[in-house]
C-alpha cells in the first residue's frame, strides 16, 4: 500500500495509466490511497451540462467509467492497481467488492451502508445512518426491451463514489469515501450524473474520524477483499 498524502489529479491520472501499461507479470500490483486538491472528474459516459458551475475548481476528463464527481480534502481516495484475471473475477464482482469494502468500513464506524439498484456507489440513511433496517427502495422490475428505472435515492445521501477502468484485466481508478470534507462543491455538479442528489461524509452523519483512520480502514478492507499483500 502506498500513502500519497494529498496529490493534484491530473499527475496522478496519468501515473496510474502509465503503471497499468508498464508494470511486467512479476512487479507488485499496488493500492494508493490519496486525497486530492479540488477537481471535478468527469467519467467516459459524463455530459458536461452536469457540471453547473465549476468556479475556480478545474475539471478534468477521465477514462474512467461513470458521470461527473468531486474530489477534494477531507476524502479518501483508493486505487487499486490490479490483475483480475488471475483473481478470477469480472467487472460486476469487482465493483460488488469495492462496494462491500465501503460498507465494511462504515460498519466499522457504526454506520450502515446501502446499496442502490441501477447506481454504483454507497449511500446512508439521511433521518438514521446508525439503522440496520432494510431500504424500503426495491429493485423494480424490468422489462424486456425497455430502459432501466430510475433509481430511488428517497432518503439517502451518497457517501462513496466509484468509478473504474479495466484494460487487457488490468484495473485502475476505484473508489472515494467522503470522511471530513467540504461539501459545497458537489452543489456545483449533478453528482453522478443525478440533479438533486444529496452528498453526506461522515462528519455530517454525526461520526467524528479522522481522514487517517477511515484511510487505513478502508485500506484494510480493500487488501482483505481483493486479496492484495
Amino acid at each position: 500500500m502506498r500513502m500519497l498524502g494529498r496529490v493534484d489529479y491530473a499527475p496522478t491520472f496519468q501515473a496510474m495509466k502509465d503503471f497499468t501499461a508498464q508494470r511486467t507479470p512479476d512487479e507488485r500490483e499496488q493500492l494508493w490511497v490519496c486525497e486530492h486538491s479540488p477537481v471535478f472528474t468527469i467519467g467516459l459516459a459524463g455530459k458536461p451540462e452536469h457540471v453547473l458551475n465549476a468556479g475556480d475548481i478545474p475539471v478534468v476528463q477521465t477514462d474512467r467509467g461513470g458521470q461527473v464527481t468531486y474530489h477534494g480534502p477531507g476524502q479518501v481516495v483508493a486505487y487499486p492497481l490490479i490483475d483480475l484475471r488471475p483473481r478470477g473475477i469480472f467487472v460486476k464482482e469487482y465493483v460488488y467488492r469495492l462496494e462491500e469494502a465501503v460498507i465494511r468500513t462504515l460498519a466499522h464506524f457504526g454506520v450502515t451502508g446501502h446499496r442502490v439498484g441501477g447506481a454504483p456507489g454507497i449511500y446512508v440513511r439521511l433521518d438514521d445512518p446508525f439503522s440496520h433496517a432494510v431500504l424500503l427502495q426495491k429493485p423494480q422490475l424490468r422489462a424486456p426491451g425497455s430502459p432501466a428505472p430510475e433509481p430511488d435515492f428517497t432518503g439517502l445521501g451518497k457517501i462513496a463514489a466509484l468509478g473504474i477502468k479495466v484494460s487487457n484485466h488490468r484495473a485502475y481508478h476505484g473508489v472515494a469515501l467522503n470522511a471530513a470534507m467540504d461539501l459545497e462543491p458537489f452543489a456545483r455538479i449533478n453528482p453522478c450524473g443525478y440533479a438533486g442528489l444529496k452528498t453526506v461524509d461522515l462528519s455530517t452523519i454525526g461520526v467524528s474520524a479522522s481522514w487517517d483512520e477511515a484511510a487505513h480502514e478502508l485500506a484494510a478492507q480493500l487488501q482483505r477483499l481483493l486479496a492484495l499483500s
